[in-house]
Formats: structure tokens, sequence, C-alpha cells
């Protein structure tokens, strides 16, 4: 289990490239390089008798395979990692103590086996996704007219960073790809609508906070009215409760619209 947070790449290109020497920007903190220095190296937490992390140069490594590198800081006495400042209670060399968000302390200590680095010989971060295509497609009728829809859910290599806490009340990252979904709606031969949906497309009734964290997992068929074939596209936030449904509306004449229903 992973116990620190992780810094999504992009964030730590732009926190790396801020924070070199020769930045004009008055306002870079102060490293203390020597509390740096002593915590390179493999460390164990210590309740669980698990690696835990490794800290080499500026980058932490986990031995999970979902977990990307993080840069840190050490600055006075509180390990900054991403967005998350963790006060450090006690530091030696063999000994290191952090202080979570709830205030709880998370102990640590330095790892005596070699056998430890083999948890981080060739690991990569593994990106969670879906890898096979789901189609779905079906016949409907309103009146006399019968409607072919189909529908593709693609997955795509758009990352997403979804951040949470873990059970110690650390920050953690996990990466996961988006995906694009392919709509298309026949009446009979004669084609009324075939689109690609992407999440940004809803932008403009969910808070992009949301979209940011969000994937679109899926699209449905509802049903078919006056106005036309009804689908709901769900947004959710990778593992978590949070997801907000939308009414896609294709009109008899190909014309598109889209309600949000619920969050």
């Amino acid at each position: 289990m992973k116990i620190l947070g992780q810094l999504f790449f992009l964030v730590l290109l732009f926190a790396s490239c801020g924070w070199q020497s020769g930045s004009t920007d008055t306002s870079r903190p102060e490293e203390n390089l020597e509390a740096k220095a002593m915590l390179q190296g493999i460390w164990i937490e210590d309740e669980t008798d698990e690696v835990s992390f490794r800290a080499k140069g500026d980058t932490i490594y986990y031995p999970d395979s979902t977990s990307l590198p993080a840069y840190f800081m050490i600055v006075n006495d509180s390990l900054w990692l991403g967005d998350g400042r963790y006060a450090i209670v006690k530091q030696t060399e063999h000994l290191f103590l952090l202080q979570n968000q709830n205030g709880d302390e998370v102990r640590y200590r330095r790892s005596e086996s070699e056998d430890d680095s083999l948890a981080f010989v060739s690991r990569r971060p593994e990106i969670l996704t879906v890898t096979e295509v789901l189609k779905m497609d079906s016949v409907v009728s309103f009146g006399a007219e019968r409607y072919h829809w189909y529908i593709a859910v693609n997955p795509t290599r758009y990352r997403v960073v979804k951040t949470a806490y873990n059970s110690e009340g650390v920050g953690v990252d996990n990466v996961y790809y988006d995906n694009i979904i392919h709509l298309s709606l026949y009446n009979g031969s004669r084609s009324l609508f075939s689109r690609d949906f992407k999440k940004q497309m809803f932008s403009d009734m969910i808070p992009n906070e949301f979209l940011e964290q969000a994937i679109l997992g899926n699209m449905q068929y509802d049903h078919i009215d006056a106005h036309g074939c009804h689908f709901n596209a769900t947004l959710c936030i990778p593992d978590g409760a949070s997801c907000y449904l939308v009414d896609v509306l294709i009109a008899k004449d190909g014309k598109l619209s889209m309600t949000l229903l619920e969050y």
C-alpha cells in the first residue's frame, strides 16, 4: 500500500522548472538539504513492515505499480509533496516520523535488507484503464418509424489524475485513461447523427474542477419519445461515488441537445 501521495507528472515538471537555481522567483522556498540527504534510501512502514517508498535525489519512488514517482522537498521541518504539506515529527538516520493531514503520526524505519531494493527493479507506473472497446446497438420504434442506434466506448491515452487520501490520511494520486464515446443514429438507412463525445463537451453544465478528475464512463440508451432518442451519459470520478448524469437527446432531424439530469 502506498503511504505517501504522488505528484502528477505535469505538475512535477512545472514545479521543478519554477524552482531551478536560475529562477528569478524570490518566493522560492529554502530547502533543508541536510534533512533531504538523510531521507535518501528505502523506507519501511513500521506498523505493516511493508516497503513504502524510496527517496533518490529529488524524487520519491513507490513499489506500487499504479503510483507515479513524486518530486519532493523538505522545507524547515515539513515534507512538501504535491499540494500536501506534512509535518516531520522526528527524523534520524534510521527513523522518520510524519504527521498526516488528520494529525496522526506515521512511522517509517530505514530498510536494512538488500532484498527490499528488488521492489523497485524494472517498475513502471501502471495506468488504470479499460483496454477493450465496448460496443452496443439496438433498434427502437416510435409509431411507424424504426431507429437504429449504435454506441462505442473507446479507451484513449488521455490521462486523468484522481486524488484521494489513503487510510493513513496522506495524499494519493492514481492515473487513469479517459474514454471517447461514439454515438450514431439511423432512421432506416438514413444517417441522422454520428459524432464522437469527449468529456470537454459537457463543460457548460459540469464544473471544471470536477471534469479535471472525471472520466466519461458510459453512454446508454434510455428511451424514445416525440422529441427523439434519449441517451444517458455518465461522468464520474474514478473509484468514487461522485457522478453527473446527462440526458443526450438526438432529435428526429438529427439535432443534438443535452440536459443535466442529476448529480
